[in-house]
């Protein structure tokens, strides 16, 4: 097992293993008390071993894993995967908790020992971060207490591991900008925010968007897709400027989710339109 550590700084293209579920076969979800459902891995035109050169090919060189993608946890998969990707040059930057309710009045401190046990993985992993969702009951003073609470738990076992926690605009907790920052302002710093594009919706959208950028260490940036399978231009370039404008340093990484199932052809149509805002990228 290896602990991490990001090596690259500056904005600079990233994926999600989620951008890519169909091209590794849409392996089924698993979350909390889960067994991962091995039957539904390998099926696709590339499995995780494989990525990294693929990715290689198409200048990216920033990666985020889904944690449903990983057919397995044992310490030999992840050295493998963790293998491929340093020989074609990949930094991993997250891991990408995508289960788990921190808050849920019944079963958080459950969750909250199951999303603990991924922070192994994510050192395993060689993974700089690890994302989790900071709760999916709505905001009270209680439960952003108890949120912070238990992120500040999570934090302390990530650290312990050599990988810095962070959530995401993400869920009902958060899915306004004023509980967001409440919640890093309360951490101290302690836990980073990915912002997400995808997860504010309505005009009311940009105004939220430049209140917590300039707290973002990474950006999904996922665009809206019409029904032509053609990227919502006007929508995604605003998204993007805000980025900017905040000063953003980040990795973006490439959410695709449109209709057509060449998700190689929609990474590529995202690129174009995101690469300006890299270091990459030449801008005007």
């Amino acid at each position: 097992m290896q602990t991490n550590g990001s090596t690259k700084s500056g904005p600079r293209l990233s994926v999600s293993t989620w951008s890519l579920h169909r091209t590794l076969g849409k392996p089924g979800f698993y979350g909390v008390g889960q067994d991962t459902p091995q039957e539904t891995h390998g099926r696709g035109s590339f499995d995780l071993l494989g990525l990294p050169a693929r990715l290689a090919q198409c200048g990216i060189t920033t990666l985020e894993i889904c944690h449903f993608h990983l057919p397995i946890r044992e310490f030999h998969y992840l050295d493998e995967v963790s293998a491929a990707l340093d020989e074609h040059g990949i930094e991993l930057f997250s891991l990408l908790v995508d289960d788990g309710d921190i808050i849920h009045p019944a079963d958080g401190a459950a969750h909250l020992a199951w999303m603990a046990e991924w922070a192994e993985v994510a050192a395993g992993l060689g993974s700089a971060c690890m994302r989790v969702i900071a709760g999916k009951q709505q905001a009270s003073p209680e439960n952003t207490a108890l949120a912070c609470s238990r992120l500040r738990q999570l934090s302390d076992v990530a650290a312990a591991q050599g990988v810095r926690l962070m959530t995401e605009n993400w869920f009902a907790l958060l899915e306004r900008p004023t509980e967001v920052l409440e919640v890093l302002d309360r951490l101290a710093g302690d836990v980073g925010l990915c912002m997400d594009f995808g997860n504010w919706k309505g005009p009311e959208k940009y105004a939220a968007f430049e209140q917590i950028a300039g707290r973002a260490e990474s950006c999904h940036a996922k665009p809206q897709f019409n029904d032509s399978g053609q990227i919502e231009s006007a929508d995604f370039s605003r998204c993007l400027e805000v980025t900017r404008n905040a000063g953003f340093a980040g990795p973006y990484t490439l959410i695709y989710d449109g209709p057509n199932d060449n998700e190689w052809e929609g990474l590529e149509k995202e690129k174009e339109m995101v690469l300006p805002y890299t270091d990459q990228g030449v801008t005007a």
